[in-house]
């Protein structure tokens, strides 16, 4: 068994750009419980009133399989452990876990420390004792361990022994610097364990962009106990990924950390940490990110749709995630057929329906066009061209007027909209805050009456990019528009020379999804198209 120790809301909590309410480390703890983890590092108690907060507050968080940490430090040179108001708030915390650092590399004792390399040892050795003297499960985190071996490995170990002589329980080996190599961690890991009886637990951190890669290392060579954080926040470039690690320790090496079931919610433990964080997620992150198992090139995506592991290394929902069949101009016919199943079409590789959907992406490509990521659109394409699907609405015209009348003014927008539904001709007019605001508007004010279901959806992005920018100002747009409604998101795409026009196209897209959706989820036949309604 590898013990897993989440330092997110401590060590994760001192990335740039990440801050924890108390609620959200209470929520964060709960979830870490819920999957199995089997420790679970709070904060510093003593620190800040926060970490504080959540110590008195534990209690509350019901806990059923993780272990509770409280992080700190060593007593300070020439001072008593019982004297030790650090050590106090350990105690204080209550948590039945306490987790130390102390100096491994004797750079740090003599320049930062500004004591002896013997006061050290005892300062360690004081420290674990007095924490297991009041009974409580103590964790030796090595700082620095892997630079303090190399400049002096005789020290570096003398002081694992001096935390083993205090009673410690784990001895972890920290690549604080995040500076070491694999092989060096392996190596380092190996010696030590021989040389200690102490079972030995790894911290490394990611500034060379090894720290999974050497937490792997040293359990390779005997370690027992990893620590890191969710997604791999953390100082600087961040530290270990924990979910990396637990799927290579389960998956890879063969290795028991966490359950089958729990593994099959890391991609929703990682989903849910960056949206309490208020972090972008990582799309290219190794096996949860949405691009992990996306299949984008034609020989792949053939290869998968025969044989899944011909171009998977594992199943993606071992981790709770899923395929993707990405459509673009490098896209092949079995691309199509794959990717028409998922919309529920009855596609062929051979057939002429899916040859004219290719030749048309391939054609729709080349002016700007990027179905991969407005899948929305994709779909009406290809419902479009097999006959399974038929516009719910015209577009006859529209205007849009944008005025200024004086310098300190906000402009003025104004959209006048001309649609035809079921032969009926309807003239609207609609205010917002910008041109495509001020459409959308509009739009909505005319299909609502026809449409209701509408009232739910709202547009929630809106992403521009210039396409020909050699062109200039004559260049085409890509404009990208996220929508929702209760249930679920979808993006549609729109390109042309002019922002206006290309905003409608991604626009009304956008309305004929969700009515399609509704639709579908109502178990509707959608209406086949005329001659020419597909093209």
């Amino acid at each position: 068994m590898i013990e897993i120790y989440d330092t997110s809301l401590r060590d994760g909590a001192q990335a740039e750009g990440v801050s924890f309410s108390l609620e959200d480390k209470f929520r964060i703890a709960r979830k870490l419980d819920e999957l199995g983890f089997h420790y679970i590092e709070g904060g510093w108690p003593g620190s800040n009133l926060k970490d504080d907060q959540f110590f008195l507050r534990a209690h509350e968080l019901g806990l059923k399989r993780a272990k509770l940490a409280a992080f700190g430090c060593t007593r300070r040179p020439e001072r008593a452990p019982e004297d030790e108001p650090l050590l106090q708030h350990l105690l204080g915390s209550g948590a039945p876990v306490c987790t130390i650092f102390g100096k491994s590399w004797t750079l740090h004792v003599t320049e930062v420390l500004r004591t002896t390399l013997d006061e050290n040892l005892a300062m360690i050795r004081d420290s674990v004792a007095y924490l297991k003297a009041h009974g409580r499960e103590v964790i030796y985190d090595a700082e620095h361990f892997f630079d303090g071996y190399r400049a002096d490995a005789g020290y570096a170990i003398a002081t694992l022994r001096a935390a083993q002589e205090g009673g410690a329980d784990r001895l972890v080996l920290c690549d604080t610097n995040g500076g070491s190599m694999p092989w060096e961690v392996e190596e380092i890991t190996r010696h030590v364990r021989d040389r200690v009886a102490v079972p030995l637990g790894i911290h490394t951190h990611n500034d060379c962009e090894l720290a999974v890669a050497n937490s792997l290392a040293a359990i390779r060579a005997g370690a027992i106990h990893v620590q890191g954080t969710i997604n791999g926040v953390g100082e600087r470039t961040g530290n270990a990924n924990l979910i990396s690690i637990i799927a290579n320790l389960r998956l890879k090496m063969g290795l028991d950390c966490l359950s089958d079931a729990d593994l099959e919610r890391l991609a929703e433990l990682s989903a849910f940490f960056d949206e309490i964080a208020n972090l972008t997620p990582n799309e290219r992150q190794p096996y949860v990110g949405r691009c992990a198992f996306a299949h984008k090139a034609g020989m792949h995506v053939d290869g998968v749709g025969k044989v899944t592991r011909s171009f998977e290394h594992v199943d993606p929902r071992r981790v709770g995630n899923t395929r993707r069949i990405l459509v673009s101009e490098l896209a092949g016919s079995s691309a199509i057929a794959l990717k028409g199943r998922e919309f529920g079409l009855d596609l062929s590789r051979r057939s002429p329906e899916t040859r004219a959907i290719l030749d048309r992406i391939v054609r729709l490509e080349s002016e700007g066009y990027v179905f991969e990521g407005a899948e929305a659109s994709l779909e009406l394409l290809m419902r479009r061209a097999t006959g399974q699907y038929r516009k719910l609405f015209d577009l006859i015209g529209f205007r849009v007027i944008v005025e200024k009348r004086g310098a300190d003014d906000h402009p003025i927008t104004e959209a006048t909209l001309k649609i035809a539904v079921d032969g009926e001709t309807l003239l609207t007019v609609a205010e917002g805050d910008g041109p495509v605001h001020a459409l959308d508007s509009a739009m909505r004010k005319a299909l609502e009456h026809f449409y209701p279901e509408l009232k739910s959806v709202r547009l929630t992005d809106f992403k521009v990019r210039v396409v020909n920018v050699k062109e200039g100002t004559a260049a085409k747009v890509r404009v990208l528009v996220e929508s929702a409604d209760e249930r679920s998101t979808w993006s549609t795409i729109g390109v042309s020379p002019n922002i206006i026009e290309a905003s409608w196209q991604a626009l009304a897209d956008s309305v004929e999804y969700a009515l399609l959706r509704r639709q579908l989820a109502a178990g509707e036949r959608q209406p086949v198209a005329t001659k020419g309604e597909g093209s």
